[in-house]
């Protein structure tokens, strides 16, 4: 597997300067609330990380790891959420709960002791959909006896597994693998074959003979377990897809990658980097695709942003690099080794497949809030056509298949009726660490006219961003309806107002462009205001449109400190709501 495409990602940018893989959803599922300790932010816990997703019966199911605080710092436990549709997620359920350590227990070459000590969950694998159709979920028990100390050393507990019935219910949990130091008189669950359903066992031994499920489970497990095909501390995360011929393409952290001919037993060639793949110490996820392509969605920068995908029409060459979620969420709570960005990224695993033929990946943001995205299939970054969105004419299933979307739980972007009783593009936002954005990728043109209508729910708070951006996502007409009833223009170092705005009134905006003059004219509701306007920043062409309830983010960037262990002020508030209705998006390229 290489990267043989000439896009590269500019840390510099939250977004990388990359052009966005056309009609991406991201949902956020789980948003971490220390103030609110129930089950709807994860109980108050406000460590989340290392989704894992699958689409069984109808129903997505994200399992995810939580600590109340930091990164293996006990106690640990896993949590999972469940949508019919991909966007509306229930409120997590302890999946898997906090685990007692036997008192003494103790680790080769550490005098540190085991007192009172909860074990810490790591898993690199969630879920199993068995040849008759049993889901199983699993989870790992770790020990930490402190700081420095590792859960995923090969001496914890053990791996445990619990079947998903039908009706969403759970079976009891089990161990199905142990460690080293641990077996049936010592821990605190059955081992599976205990089990008297005979099926849930089968499913069990299933999941044991599944050489590519078993090598995902190498970093927990005994560092000489048989059940391991390839041992090595540094072959981490492990995911896989199949070639036509029936090869096995292997993925690890950092693009490390090979090849096996036998499932997974042996490989071809000890793991390595794939060539001039970019990708740090994160997960990186391959699969195949319903159009028959492949695709890699991981960071491609030595940090743990954007989220990108790349598309490989057999494979093994990857030619592209395209933007699935560019922004960074202000990491509200610090702790330890929390990192900024989209991250550890998965898409449906276990066997499962697609209910649309969409890509669909999970991720935590910053190690502390859990997102959901789609990615349609085929993958494209370019449109052919002007847009000539009437929301409320269009079909609600797919009047957004070609925006863009970036939808927090407290700055949602959803289709619904507005006031009126037509339905339109509802932007919001309460949240004061985040923002609701939605963005259409447009026909590349240095003349285009661009009429879009939107009525403001507020006047006096709130603030909504249209941009006008080129492919690598550089602003160069920024309008702003601001909290204080304003609509202005960004006019270089400084802001002009062109008119005033009450709440839930209807403006029709048309901005009339060229990037070669520089010059862009803003009418509204027929009138022409502010004369001619230049661009704040001068851009070749004009390929995005871009609608944002929030100021430009800068921070992080590479040069921040790598750990916050601070909390930001307030963390867990909330703000007055601002909403948006955006009716219409209508653009017509001038030849």
């Amino acid at each position: 597997m290489r990267y043989i495409g000439s896009t590269l990602s500019n840390v510099d940018y939250h977004h990388g300067q990359l052009s966005p893989a056309i009609g991406v959803h991201n949902m956020q599922i789980l948003r971490a609330n220390r103030e609110i300790k129930d089950s709807t932010t994860g109980f108050g816990w406000t460590y989340n990380h290392a989704p894992m997703l699958t689409y069984w019966n109808n129903t997505f199911f994200v399992e995810y790891l939580s600590n109340p605080v930091g990164e293996h710092v006990a106690p640990g436990q896993s949590l999972l959420q469940t949508s019919k549709d991909g966007y509306k997620w229930s409120a997590p359920v302890i999946a898997f709960p906090p685990y007692k350590i036997p008192d003494g227990t103790k680790k080769e070459g550490d005098n540190r002791i085991a007192k009172d000590l909860t074990a810490v969950m790591h898993q690199r694998m969630g879920f199993f959909i068995s040849a008759k159709n049993r889901l199983l979920m699993f989870a790992y028990y770790g020990i930490v006896l402190g700081p420095k100390d590792d859960p995923n050393d090969g001496n914890g507990v053990g791996r445990v597994v619990r079947e998903i019935y039908k009706d969403g219910s759970f079976g009891p949990i089990h161990f199905i693998r142990y460690n080293h130091a641990f077996n049936e008189k010592n821990t605190s669950y059955p081992f599976f074959e205990r089990s008297k359903d005979k099926g849930f066992v089968e499913a069990c031994k299933e999941a044991l003979g599944n050489t590519l499920l078993i090598q995902q489970w190498a970093e927990e497990a005994d560092r000489n377990d048989p059940l391991v095909a390839l041992h090595n501390d540094n072959y981490k995360a492990f995911n896989s897809y199949q070639l036509p011929d029936g090869r096995t393409v292997g993925l690890w952290k950092v693009a490390l990658t090979s090849i096996s001919t036998d499932k997974g037993k042996t490989w071809l060639y000890n793991p390595t980097r794939a060539p001039r793949f970019v990708n740090y110490n994160a997960k990186i996820w391959g699969q195949r695709t319903s159009d028959g392509k492949y695709v890699t969605v991981y960071n491609p920068s030595e940090f743990r942003w954007p989220l990108a995908v790349s598309v490989s029409d057999d494979g093994l060459n990857y030619k592209n690099l395209l933007l699935v979620n560019g922004e960074i969420t202000s990491m509200r709570y610090g702790g330890n080794y929390k990192s900024y960005g989209p991250q550890y990224v998965r898409g449906l695993e276990g066997g499962a497949q697609s209910p649309d033929g969409k890509c669909w990946v999970t991720y935590s943001m910053n190690k502390e809030d859990i997102w959901v995205t789609s990615i349609p299939v085929p993958v494209k970054d370019k449109v052919e056509n002007d847009v000539n969105d009437d929301f409320a004419q269009l079909p609600a299933a797919s009047a957004l298949k070609e925006w863009n979307i970036f939808s927090p739980l407290w700055a949602p972007v959803a289709l619904e009726k507005g006031p009126d009783g037509a339905q339109a593009l509802a932007i919001k936002d309460k949240d004061p660490f985040d923002y609701a954005k939605a963005e259409h990728v447009l026909p590349a043109a240095k003349k285009m006219t661009a009429t879009f209508t939107v009525v403001p729910q507020q006047a006096d708070h709130g603030n909504l961003h249209i941009e006008f951006q080129d492919a690598k996502g550089t602003p160069g007409i920024r309008m702003v309806f601001d909290s204080a009833g304003t609509l202005y223009v960004k006019a270089g170092y400084r802001n002009k107002s062109i008119t005033t705005y009450k709440a839930g009134e209807k403006y029709e905006i048309t901005v009339s462009l060229n990037t070669e003059a520089r010059f862009y004219t803003v009418t509204i509701n027929g009138k022409q205001q502010g004369g001619n306007n230049v661009f704040f920043a001068p851009l070749e062409n004009v390929q995005r449109i871009m609608f944002r309830t929030g100021d430009v983010r800068r921070f992080p960037d590479s040069d921040t400190p790598t750990d916050q262990m601070y909390d930001l002020p307030n963390a867990g508030a909330q703000a007055k709501q601002a909403v948006y209705y955006i009716k219409s998006l209508k653009t017509k390229k001038e030849l």
